[in-house]
């Protein structure tokens, strides 16, 4: 994953006009491998301003390097002016029951399904 390809992400979402800062956020890095990011480049992209404070976001890691980054990204935003609650999982059915969901919501399912995608 590179910088250009979140800072466009986070573009995107912020941009979008049914965007509501107010939603709350599940990051999938599941199928993540590696970060091509300078330390410089993940704390400004942390500390970008695109959920509000009362937010959750909740980053579901599939690896130690999505889940080191994931963590350091946590720290970034809370040192912030930026604040918002960030938790990492290495567990969707986790992420998912802080999130106060019980599955993947329908429109998200139709994008992609897989078996770690099932919910117990």
């Amino acid at each position: 994953m590179t910088w250009n390809e979140i800072k466009e992400r986070q573009d995107q979402t912020k941009t979008e006009q049914t965007f509501n800062p107010e939603y709350d956020q599940l990051v999938d890095l599941r199928a993540v491998t590696s970060f091509e990011l300078s330390g410089e480049q993940v704390r400004i992209l942390a500390r970008r301003k695109i959920f509000s404070s009362s937010s959750k976001r909740a980053f579901v890691a599939g690896n130690p390097t999505a889940f080191g980054m994931s963590r350091i990204w946590e720290t970034l935003t809370e040192l912030s002016d930026n604040q918002s609650h960030i938790r990492v999982f290495d567990n969707l059915s986790f992420a998912l029951s802080w999130l106060g969901l019980r599955s993947l919501p329908e429109s998200v399912k139709s994008e992609r399904i897989g078996k770690d995608d099932r919910i117990a």
